[in-house]
């Protein structure tokens, strides 16, 4: 069979082929002027090896699997030149609008894997009608939400896609001003999109294709009647997409329910196989349970620690700040406002320890995460996974590191070996080489961390937020910043524009005290003044 090529759409091909023919002429000519000896078919012999050697052997890239040229180069000048294994074997199915069941460990790449056949599909077909998205990604939690939109706009943008969030935790104005414009995209946590749809604000009568993101921990925190109230209410021919580290049977319930004739990709199996991952199991005695997390805490590099509550996420923070480690706090009780804050300053380098609860073990990628620590071990081998998962992402090399106390050993080892692990066990204390070395752990330096105090107003400075201020209206004023004496409104309740009345008049508002009034007054207010009228 012969096929032919087209030297415009592959010209490399085409001139990596000249260059090697002139060189094969070339290095003929000479052994045909050597000797006369060399015949026709050895001529013929060395021209074909020549080709052999100089063909290119290269992976395919987004291009081969499909992905218009438009996208292609955004990745290209985002340094994403080569598909990754789950993007490689489920795209080309996404795009021939099959559906798709795909298991990857996290870090994989899912999300090109189901956001670049997404924007192929919404950039070839009609702009979208108000309230009503074409697309729909359905996500576990905020950070995950706003992960998956940032990955995607730069892609949206190229190709005239509308991508918008509704997620919980913020006020809903913004979210229902875009639905309200006409979006492609939505990315949603299903608590909030459910309360759009309550309020008549959006449908999902129009979704051609819905992805499910993280579907297995979607069905962990219980949102599993959400997703499905969510998925009967998108059109039953539509196409559908859920990518999964794991896929266990409420995942599997799903599957039979939404997914027709799927095709399943698995690229890894639910065990830790990430070759450049090490994992240590430190045996600690009680007593040196914080001095060994504060030293691991000190060290140089990116690090994230998992603890088991939220009290127990702050209380650790406030303990690293007294020995002079900054650290950041990131649990479901923190308002979204305080949690996109956090992460900003753990991706910029600005804070190196981010301490969590297992809201952020799945889905949230900062690079460079080089150790993750569990301060308090995983209940089980699932959340030891998704916890691993933060670090040795794409390529990169990571530890692992487990603080075990003596009672704890044979419960961890037990989950461990559910999670596919076969820990190194060291028996650590603090101050100690060994620790020093598995983990790069220091002693801190002992001065407690002063955060900042917000700036003080200055006399005569108005008491508007100035320009810039992205509290958003009654949201109520920063954590620690005190109100007026005298002041019982709930927090975040304002007072309405141009209400001048003190703290604690409760008086309509526009009736005041007019001087020369001696009738009996409220507490709190000096004489001479009477009613306006």
């Amino acid at each position: 069979m012969t096929i032919h090529a087209d030297p415009e759409t592959f010209p490399s091909i085409f001139d990596a082929v000249a260059v090697t023919d002139v060189v094969a002429v070339d290095a003929v000519t000479d052994a045909v002027t050597v000797t006369d000896a060399v015949t026709v078919d050895a001529v013929t012999d060395a021209v074909t090896v020549t080709h052999a050697v100089a063909e290119p052997d290269q992976e395919p890239g987004f291009g081969a699997l499909g992905v218009p040229a438009r996208l292609v180069r955004v990745l290209s000048r985002a340094g994403i030149t080569t598909p990754f294994e789950i993007q490689s074997a489920t795209v080309p199915d996404a795009l021939a609008g099959r559906d798709v069941l795909g298991r990857g460990q996290t870090g994989s790449g899912k999300t090109l894997a189901f956001g670049l056949p997404m924007l192929t599909r919404m950039a070839a077909g009609d702009r979208p009608e108000p309230r009503r998205p074409r697309a729909l990604i359905l996500v576990p939690t905020r950070e995950l939400a706003m992960q998956v939109a940032d990955a995607l706009r730069p892609l949206a943008r190229e190709v005239n896609v509308f991508l918008t969030t509704a997620v919980g935790g913020v006020p809903y104005d913004r979210q229902i001003d875009a639905l309200r414009r006409g979006v492609h995209v939505m990315v949603a946590t299903p608590g909030r999109l459910g309360d759009l749809i309550e309020r008549g604000e959006c449908s999902l009568d129009s979704v051609e294709l819905t992805v499910l993101d993280e579907a297995d921990q979607m069905a962990d925190m219980g949102f599993l009647p959400d997703v499905t109230a969510l998925l009967q209410r998108t059109p039953a021919g539509g196409q559908r997409l859920l990518f999964s580290a794991t896929l266990d049977s409420d995942v599997d319930a799903l599957v039979r329910t939404f997914l027709t004739d799927p095709v399943t990709h698995s690229t890894a199996p639910a065990v830790a196989t990430v070759s450049t991952m090490d994992h240590h199991l430190l045996l600690i005695p009680p007593a040196d349970k914080f001095k060994v997390t504060a030293s691991i805490a000190a060290r140089p590099g990116r690090t994230m620690m998992f603890a088991r509550t939220q009290a127990g996420v702050d209380r650790l923070v406030d303990q690293l700040a007294e020995v002079g480690v900054r650290a950041g706090a990131l649990h479901g009780g923190k308002t979204q406002r305080v949690r996109t804050r956090t992460l900003a300053e753990f991706r910029e380098g600005r804070v190196n320890v981010l301490v969590a609860t297992d809201v952020a073990a799945r889905g949230i990628h900062v690079d460079g995460v080089s150790l993750v620590v569990h301060v308090d071990p995983p209940k089980d081998a699932k959340d030891y996974l998704h916890r691993a998962g933060r670090t040795a992402r794409a390529g990169e090399s990571g530890a692992v590191a487990t603080l075990v106390l003596p009672k704890q050993r044979k419960p961890a080892l037990a989950m461990l070996s559910k999670a596919g692990v076969a820990p190194a066990e060291t028996r650590v204390r603090a101050g100690e080489a060994a620790l020093a070395e598995l983990t790069g752990a220091r002693e801190p330096s002992g001065v407690p961390v002063v955060e900042e105090p917000a700036p003080a107003r200055r006399r005569g400075e108005s008491s508007r937020r100035p320009h810039g201020d992205s509290r958003y209206r009654g949201e109520g004023r920063p954590r620690g910043e005190a109100r007026p004496h005298g002041d019982s409104r709930p927090r975040g309740e304002g007072r309405p524009h141009g209400d001048s009345r003190p703290p604690g008049d409760s008086r309509p508002r526009g009736e005041g005290w007019a001087r020369g009034d001696n009738r009996a007054r409220p507490a709190g207010k000096s004489a001479g003044w009477r009613p306006q009228r």
